[in-house]
């Protein structure tokens, strides 16, 4: 069985914003430096060039044409979406608070010192208020599809019964699992001009296993401190773990694992790379929970908790895919860049 995460509409607090000049000639539109048109709004090419800066940042090859002009539409859409969904939550009154902005930026500047932040922001073209601002428009986006979407999905016992009977066979574990977080602290260099150094990277690991001690929660510390970004944001879960790919982990994080009772987390574990011996970061494990082998019953609330999770996720994303399009279509959206991307290829034949 694999464990669910509950849908998300990804967060994108984009800290870099530099202006680069674009490939493709002038777009159409009675401004050259307008890209598209959102009911409207003008999305200026600044704003693409700002973003595919900040994507494209300490890579070492040049992307090619065709490679920066598919990234450059790609974000151009992104902020299609993103100013359609503003323009809704205008419509219904919907809005992040100061009081929400100035948690959400707080939380995201906790694991740095104010000269680290100011660096940070300086370094990628930002001010305080200008990331603010990026931060509200995020937040008032995630109140809306919580709005429209979220609060308009309901999961019956039926609904999860109906799931269960057809999926029994998946809650038949051949082998037990293991439910793991951790919160990761590289030891390498990051390449985005940190001075921080292997033994300052110790050192704010051992501040981070303190907190833990202290009475902090596993999941909150994650969050605001944890390098690791693909699972920082959801507590530093790293989903379901068959015992077979426990014995395949390194040894010290195997070792760590296999003394824990459920809830417990471990020390300071230093991950070193097998091949080369060189530490490569240090991390804490928690163990969430285990499974044993054997079948799943209804009855478990792990199961019903499961399937529900499952079936929220499926409702929330059909939701989310016919409510975007709905927007879509009741928009004038003019896109000038894919214009000319289309008038450049067939110049090309």
């Amino acid at each position: 069985m694999i464990q669910a995460r509950p849908y998300r509409r990804s967060a994108f607090y984009t800290l870099g914003f530099v202006c680069l000049l674009g490939l493709l000639g002038c777009p159409r539109g009675t401004d050259k430096g307008v890209m598209a048109k959102v009911n409207g709004y003008k999305v200026l090419r600044s704003e693409v060039d700002k973003s595919f800066n900040s994507q494209t940042a300490g890579t070492t090859q040049k992307p090619t044409q065709a490679e920066e002009e598919a990234l450059r539409l790609n974000i151009l859409l992104r902020i299609i979406d993103v100013q359609l969904h503003l323009q809704q939550a205008q419509k219904l009154g919907v809005v992040a608070t100061d009081d929400e902005v100035e948690s959400k930026f707080s939380q995201i500047k906790a694991p740095y010192t104010q000269e680290e932040f100011q660096k940070i922001l300086k370094d990628r073209g930002f001010t305080e208020d200008e990331y603010k601002q990026e931060i509200r428009r995020n937040l008032t986006i995630d109140k809306l599809l919580n709005k429209e979407i979220a609060s308009k999905v309901t999961i019956s016992d039926s609904d999860i019964q109906n799931y269960y009977n057809l999926h029994k066979a998946d809650f038949n574990l051949i082998e037990a699992r293991y439910y793991v977080a951790h919160i990761f602290v590289s030891a390498l260099p990051t390449g985005s001009g940190s001075s921080a150094t292997a033994e300052d990277q110790r050192k704010k690991i051992q501040t981070i296993y303190n907190r833990l001690q202290s009475g902090e929660d596993f999941a909150g510390v994650a969050g605001r401190y944890s390098e690791d970004q693909d699972t920082a944001h959801n507590g530093g879960e790293l989903g379901a773990m068959p015992e077979s790919q426990l014995k395949n982990t390194d040894p010290a994080t195997r070792e760590a694992m296999q003394k824990l009772n459920s809830g417990q987390f471990s020390g300071v574990i230093t991950v070193i790379n097998p091949n080369t011996h060189q530490t490569t970061g240090y991390r804490i494990v928690k163990l969430l929970s285990k499974e044993a082998a054997g079948q799943r019953d209804m009855s478990d609330p792990a199961v019903q908790q499961f399937i529900r999770s499952q079936l929220r996720t499926q409702r929330e994303q059909l939701l989310r895919v016919a409510y975007d399009e709905v927007l879509r279509d009741g928009a004038s959206v003019e896109n000038y860049y894919a214009e000319q991307i289309m008038k450049n290829s067939a110049g090309n034949k």
